[in-house]
């Protein structure tokens, strides 16, 4: 099915109020499922405020607040308390209608949530781990542990009751000390549960020293367990925008510096809204300056490539909107087509650099 566009969205959340108020149930959705209503994979800073906009006008909220969720998470929509507000009500009555003209611009821009990254927007914090019973056998324990690559597994009762945690270190403990285990039981240490609304910056520290925690939902629910392997992975997948961004500008400030353009050349490109900023070098300007700078044709030709100026230009802008969400640090992250277009740009980047002769950076 094809993502929608917000005025899409717009009118699903209208048609979601009107059933609510008319008494009728409204089943839940994921976060992916509403992004997706808006034309967005993510949530970055202009959707996450457009989807507020919506909700505000309709006097809905998600209930847990959609921000705060893993993306594939179930949220569900309740009704407000009306706001009292004329343009609010303005905006209600324009969506109201049905017109041709699609849905009015809003002009709410608020953000209605905590903006903390929360540990529960992690993937494996919301994938039920692997857990043994307390009366399980340790062979049983270090099969499944050996069998799957885990270093720990949670002992339970039920998915809510954490009875501890068995791993390589309680059984190396164990067994150093010449204690003999053969029920998980005999074994086990204390576990460390966290909840899903901590803050990531807060479950770093505790992951870090315990080389795992365990989630607690807000159903008090284990939901999952992230370990120091999945951190690595998670900042790895957040670390290779921002490298691949760190060397297109690199290239960028090099396939500039071969123009030797004067600093009145290139203070002409910058931001003539900043004008006690002081410009020298390349190294003052900022991305979209390098649009600037060389979307000029007199300028483009001091750089005496054949290569098209618009084609490169058109490339650049793209790589700008794409840097612009990744700079909103986001952990949903950014789509696999966006990180494409970082990888081919900077391979694109390096065959000029490697054709041209230029040197490996501008430093």
């Amino acid at each position: 099915m094809d993502a929608g566009k917000p005025d899409d969205g717009y009118r699903k959340l209208q048609q979601i109020a009107g059933r609510l108020r008319n008494g009728e149930k409204v089943g839940a959705v994921t976060v992916r499922e509403l992004l997706d209503w808006f034309g967005a994979k993510r949530r970055g800073a202009n959707i996450t405020f457009t989807i507020d906009e919506a909700l505000g006008v309709n006097e809905l909220r998600t209930e847990p607040y959609f921000y705060q969720q893993y993306i594939d998470s179930p949220i569900e929509f309740q009704l407000t308390e009306p706001i009292a507000s004329n343009d609010l009500a303005d905006n209600t009555d324009a969506l109201s209608a049905d017109t041709d003209q699609g849905v009015p611009e809003l002009s709410i821009r608020t953000f209605s949530g905590d903006p903390t990254f929360r540990i529960g927007r992690l993937r494996s914090a919301n994938l039920a781990p692997t857990c043994v019973s307390p009366n399980q056998s340790i062979t049983e324990a270090i099969t499944i542990m050996l069998e799957r690559d885990f270093s720990q597994l949670p002992v339970m009762v039920g998915d809510r009751v954490v009875k501890g945690m068995v791993s390589w270190r309680s059984l190396g403990m164990r067994l150093a000390l010449g204690v003999k285990c053969t029920e998980v039981r005999e074994c086990m240490e204390m576990p460390r549960v966290i909840s899903a609304d901590t803050s990531m910056l807060d479950a770093i520290d505790e992951i870090v020293r315990n080389q795992y925690v365990l989630i607690r939902d807000r159903t008090e629910k284990i939901s999952g367990i992230v370990t120091t392997s999945d951190l690595s992975m998670q900042f790895e997948q957040l670390s290779e925008p921002f490298l691949l961004l760190g060397e297109i500008e690199n290239h960028m400030r090099t396939f500039i510096s071969r123009a030797k353009f004067t600093p009145d050349d290139l203070r002409r490109a910058s931001d003539p809204g900043d004008a006690t900023r002081v410009v020298n070098s390349v190294f003052d300007l900022n991305f979209g300056e390098y649009i600037r700078l060389l979307e000029r044709p007199e300028s483009w030709s001091k750089l005496n490539v054949l290569i098209d100026r618009k084609i490169f230009i058109t490339s650049l802008e793209r790589i700008r909107q794409v840097r612009n969400d990744v700079m909103h640090f986001d952990p949903d992250g950014i789509t696999e087509e966006d990180l494409e277009k970082l990888r081919g740009f900077v391979v694109f980047l390096q065959k000029i650099q490697a054709i041209a002769g230029l040197p490996d950076s501008a430093y």
